[in-house]
């Protein structure tokens, strides 16, 4: 992305530092990396950040529309509908894929989004890591809109806490001991002091909602939701019973109420038109199928880490579809080879987290992660054998 950054960087890079790196970033809590670290993060010029949060911008611009509820009103199943929704999502992340336009020029564009949390605590340890192992010029940061550490772990405080004493703040989870995405959980109680609660320790008296922890008892009052519901759908039949909480009326704050990871998601794409979201349709709209459907990917509307989706898509796919108004038809984008390894050269996606504190009119651009990928799927899930793929980090010029 940046030539002679990533020339300097490869040509300065050793397995050597890469296995310090590895061996310092696991040190905060021994084994809870349970997913591959790209050898390198990405270095993003200004004017390729300018046309991502250009692009982040004009989705926000829908998204605070006065009739955005209205626009998702189907977005929430019916089965999943939480009461007590709030006015907007305290968290949105957007995904963008590094592409190559018809000229062979690199663009953004958006992948997935979704109005839900990310990795927002790991990724400020793993900026502290990056750059006590690598050299990471001044003049870039991870951080976006002025943001540093101190500023960024204060505002996600703010939106979490909200003024609450944290024993009655809790992170959610179902059995969050075993998800992949556990170490974030254990940076987010490091730094905001809250406990982590599996949906199996709850318990519900009248309104309120308790946890126990250690034969103790204590009062929920806000909640840092981490639950999926799709997720929840997969568990066992006691543990979907226990589940069946969260829908009732309950005396809790939600940050971000459950709501929002379906209304921003990809729901929201087929009202969006901007230039670097590609052309996106519920394929229940779809009257005549496109001649060239290798340009495009078919993607279930309600599932989650890339599962279901049909990349090579035939006509049999969509025949296939009994229920159309659940998917997506999405033109396809081309990922440029655009990360320089010793071995392939490797794609990319830039997830964007947007922070949207209570009083604020808009939601602020905040920080960042990346996936580099060798394969067909981006994620920390595939090409695991390969190197120089994996979890990362982008590097913004300031």
């Amino acid at each position: 992305m940046v030539p002679a950054l990533r020339e300097k960087f490869n040509s300065a890079f050793t397995q050597e530092k890469y296995n310090k790196y590895l061996e310092d970033i696991n040190s905060l809590h021994p084994g809870s990396i349970e997913f591959r670290l790209a050898e390198t993060p990405i270095f993003v010029d200004k004017a390729f950040a300018e046309k991502i949060l250009s692009a982040c911008e004009g989705i926000v611009d829908v998204i605070v529309q006065p009739n955005f509820k209205t626009l998702t009103k189907n977005a929430v199943p019916k089965d999943f509908n939480v009461p007590h929704e709030n006015d907007h999502s305290h968290f949105i992340a957007f995904d963008f894929g590094i592409c190559e336009n018809e000229k062979g020029e690199l663009e953004p564009q958006l992948i997935e989004m979704q109005g839900f949390p990310t990795l927002f605590a790991y990724q400020v340890w793993d900026d502290e890591v990056t750059r006590r192992h690598f050299d990471i010029p001044a003049t870039y940061s991870s951080y976006l809109n002025n943001f540093n550490k101190d500023s960024y772990l204060q505002l996600l405080k703010e939106i979490i806490v909200a003024g609450h004493n944290v024993e009655n703040v809790i992170l959610l989870e179902i059995f969050p001991h075993q998800q992949k995405t556990k170490i974030d959980f254990y940076c987010t109680q490091d730094y905001l002091n809250i406990p982590i609660v599996c949906i199996t320790e709850l318990v519900k008296e009248g309104r309120k909602l308790f946890y126990v922890q250690d034969g103790k008892k204590t009062e929920v009052k806000r909640i840092y939701n981490r639950v999926i519901f799709d997720d929840l759908q997969q568990q066992s039949a006691e543990v979907q019973e226990k589940g069946k909480i969260l829908f009732e009326d309950l005396d809790v704050e939600w940050v971000p109420h459950p709501n929002w990871f379906y209304r921003i998601s990809k729901y929201t794409l087929p009202f969006i038109k901007h230039p670097y979201v590609p052309e996106t349709n519920f394929l229940s709209d779809v009257k005549t199928i496109p001649p060239d459907l290798e340009n495009y990917v078919l993607k279930p509307l309600f599932s989650f880490a890339g599962q279901g989706v049909v990349i090579d898509v035939t006509k049999a796919d969509i025949d296939a579809v009994k229920d159309p108004h659940n998917w997506i038809l999405q033109r396809k984008v081309k990922y440029a080879d655009v990360i320089k390894t010793p071995g392939e050269n490797a794609k990319a996606e830039i997830r964007i987290f947007y922070f949207w504190k209570d009083g604020e009119a808009r939601p602020a651009a905040t920080q960042n992660l990346a996936r580099i990928s060798k394969g067909k799927m981006i994620g920390v899930r595939y090409n695991k054998d390969r190197e120089w793929v994996g979890g990362s980090m982008v590097f913004f010029e300031q």
